[in-house]
């Protein structure tokens, strides 16, 4: 209570020193935001926190992944279970409880699931103009799952010609990194016609395997890993103990976008997006041994993660009574993945289980917009999503070739829909205050329908029909033309989805997740209040503090089946859990960030992020830690830019998570962490050194340079299966044409 009070303090003491710094030129909040109602606006009307990422940062920092392009905003924590993947966490909320958007499109599915996913990585890096960060609930206009935030990612636009000719241009990188021996290249070009333009981009990426620091926990090293001699499973020694074997892959991503506009009145694009990975070994099951210290898995990957776009984009001006400007977003996407696992020892030895998964997803939002005068603007529209999942199995003798049939991940032919329909009003009180309100009604449609030939379900089908009216309202107050205020109060909401309801699979050694049928929506409420600008010409700030309470969690805990609470999974004798609505959980923190620009070109940056949470059970009453929180984390650059180069000198840190407050569900994968005095799973705290250095060495080649983790530090961010990269340097080249 007294940290918060210090924080209303502070709030309250910058708000003064605001009130005096009238004369501030208006730079920092005119930025303008797409994510926080998927029409433009000002940073300075928006009553949330927003973290935007720039296509210069992605270019100067050389992220791998789209995930690690999150990660640049130092605002959102990355979970990694293995080498290709990359999971999400904003304010305690992870996976199906953030909302991924590409191109005004929603990437989650109806498998999206509770345990760590690593769909954003299907995202080109190379391919993103910007991103976008919006934090707390934005189930008001996106709809489920969007209760810790949304991550909005716009790719590259199409560009016409203004000069009445044919234009060209063209941008290709080669890029090398030394941790993981990454080799990338990547191409991509715009033809502009007056009013047709086309864009297109190919990248691919070849990772071999991660190699950690020298200097750190041994827990996190590797002295073996397992080999196959004489069609027998064997431990292999490793020569190098920091380095990850089994963690490589590659990756392939290509965009096509064409782009028509008819005079002012029509701009139309039809987008096409493609990406494949080879199979990604799943790092964090190849370490895990038993008791006995034997490996658990002689094989455990995901077989080639494919998704396809095509979308088709209108925007109509409309000059109506009820509408200024339209827009409209039809999709259909097609998502492949597959898991693939053979035991190191016993009957399964020999036989690898093959599960394959693939959704089929169609989605059309319309959004509006209408001013009213230029005090009160309008926003509204409807969306309509449906989900087709498909899901088989097999089990192969890897000597005889022998296949016979395995129970699948999901029930096939399970289905997932929403309908919606969403308004939202902004008001400009006066011209120091807007007023933000808005409402959103939603309808979702889950069904399962159970295959009994390996489990003798006690019911042949489930339909679940749930609906959700969220809402939110939020003031901004500008102290200047350069500072603002803002509080916001809203709600948000997740519906059950077919993975909640309808799976079958091991969440964790020696344990199996059982469908629950019964399963009810979990509903966010959420208070956020903060403060963005300069404080001074060369001093600008952007705080936030929230409170957020997720009610009905969907959490997994011990369940029976058919009476047992064990069932055979796999060969294995495993304890039954089962997704149910048994806990609540609450998350605050606070998110703040400096920038202070010391001379000209030279500046200084920090953020920090503090978040506690706790999970009750409604049953028993006890309080636990919530998966998804992360310990304090943040970073501290020094940055120099002139006409030629930039380089910057950087530190980031991340805190301690002592084993009292570790999650039960992190202290149950206790071998993926450190060892504490007694022997128990904990997060160390750790912070590395890193610098990066770019040079235009002509008008049309850039030259990028960095070294990552320079002391070579061995360290694994909380939750994570993988160990972060040790020593790494980067090379990169860029020509424009």
């Amino acid at each position: 209570m007294k940290k918060l009070l210090c924080g209303y303090c502070l709030l309250a003491s910058i708000c003064v020193y605001g009130q005096q710094t009238d004369t501030l030129q208006n730079k920092y909040l005119d930025e303008v935001v797409v994510s926080a109602n998927r029409w433009e606006q000002n940073l300075s009307e928006v009553p949330a926190r927003i973290a935007k990422i720039e296509k210069s940062d992605i270019q100067f920092f050389n992220p791998q992944t789209a995930a690690d392009l999150l990660g640049l905003s130092n605002q959102v924590f990355i979970q990694k279970s293995q080498l290709g993947g990359g999971s999400p966490m904003l304010r305690g909320f992870a996976t199906n409880r953030v909302l991924l958007v590409v191109d005004g499109v929603r990437l989650n599915n109806a498998i999206f699931r509770g345990g760590n996913v690593q769909n954003v990585i299907s995202l080109d890096v190379n391919a993103i103009q910007e991103s976008e960060v919006i934090f707390g609930p934005g189930s008001v206009i996106y709809g489920s799952d969007a209760i810790g935030g949304v991550m909005d990612f716009h790719t590259l636009t199409p560009t016409f010609s203004t000069s009445g000719k044919t234009t060209f241009n063209a941008q290709a990188l080669a890029r090398y990194a030394s941790a993981n021996q990454e080799n990338t290249g990547h191409v991509h070009f715009n033809i502009g016609l007056k009013n047709f333009a086309f864009t297109s981009s190919v990248t691919k990426s070849i990772y071999d395997d991660l190699t950690m620091g020298s200097r750190g926990p041994m827990e996190y090293t590797r002295p073996d890993y397992q080999g196959r001699e004489n069609n027998t499973n064997t431990t292999l020694i490793n020569p190098n103990i920091n380095q990850q074997i089994g963690s490589g892959y590659e990756q392939l991503n290509a965009m096509q976008k064409v782009r028509f506009r008819l005079k002012d009145v029509l701009d139309l694009t039809y987008s096409f997006h493609f990406s494949e990975t080879s199979d990604v070994p799943r790092y964090d099951r190849l370490i895990l041994k038993n008791a006995q210290g034997v490996f658990a898995n002689a094989e455990w990957y995901y077989g080639p993660q494919r998704w396809r776009m095509h979308s088709l984009q209108a925007k109509i001006k409309a000059n109506k009574i009820f509408a200024d400007e339209i827009k409209l977003v039809l999709a259909h996407q097609s998502y492949d993945e597959s898991r693939h696992t053979r035991n190191y020892a016993g009957s399964n030895a020999n036989r690898r289980t093959n599960r394959f998964e693939s959704v089929d997803a169609f989605s059309a939002n319309v959004d509006v917009s209408k001013s009213f005068s230029e005090k009160t603007s309008l926003f509204y529209g409807a969306e309509f999503v449906t989900n087709e999942v498909r899901s088989v199995a097999n089990r192969t003798d890897i000597i005889t070739g022998d296949v016979n049939d395995a129970s699948t991940r999901y029930q096939n032919g399970s289905d997932w829909r929403s309908l919606a329909a969403y308004a939202s009003v902004r008001h400009q009180l006066t011209s120091y205050v807007t007023l933000n309100a808005s409402v959103r009604y939603t309808h979702v449609h889950t069904y399962s329908v159970f295959d009994k030939t390996f489990f003798p379900f006690p019911f042949d089908d489930a339909t679940l029909n749930n609906g959700a009216w969220n809402g939110s309202v939020g003031a901004t107050f500008k102290m200047n033309d350069d500072f603002k205020i803002y509080y916001n109060v809203s709600t948000g909401f997740r519906a059950p989805n077919v993975d909640d309801i309808g799976r079958v699979f091991d969440s964790q050694p020696g344990s199996v997740t059982v469908p629950n049928p019964n399963l009810k929506p979990e509903t966010a409420y959420n208070f956020e209040t903060g403060f963005a600008g300069k404080i001074h010409p060369n001093i600008t700030v952007d705080a936030a503090f929230y409170y957020t309470l997720l009610d009905n969690a969907i959490v997994r805990g011990d369940f029976l089946f058919n009476g047992e609470d064990s069932i055979e999974y796999d060969g294995t004798l495993s304890r039954v859990l089962a997704l149910q609505n048994t806990n609540r959980v609450v998350v605050m923190g606070s998110q703040v960030g400096v920038k202070v620009d010391i001379l000209k070109g030279l500046s200084l940056q920090s953020n920090i992020n503090i978040q506690r949470g706790e999970e009750r059970d409604f049953a028993t009453g006890n309080i636990y830690s919530p998966t998804h929180v992360p310990p304090t984390f943040g970073s501290t650059q020094i940055n120099y830019q002139n006409k030629k180069w930039r380089a910057t000198v950087y530190v980031l840190y991340n805190g301690t998570v002592r084993y009292e407050n570790l999650a039960l569900t992190e202290r149950a994968d206790a071998h993926l962490y450190a060892k504490d005095k007694d022997g128990n799973p904990y997060v160390p705290n750790w912070h590395t050194w890193n610098a990066k250095f770019s040079y235009d060495v002509t008008k049309n080649i850039t030259c990028d340079v960095g070294i990552e983790n320079i002391a070579d530090i061995r360290y694994r961010p909380y939750s994570s299966g993988i160990s972060a990269p040790g020593r790494n340097f980067i090379f990169a080249l860029r020509g424009k044409f």
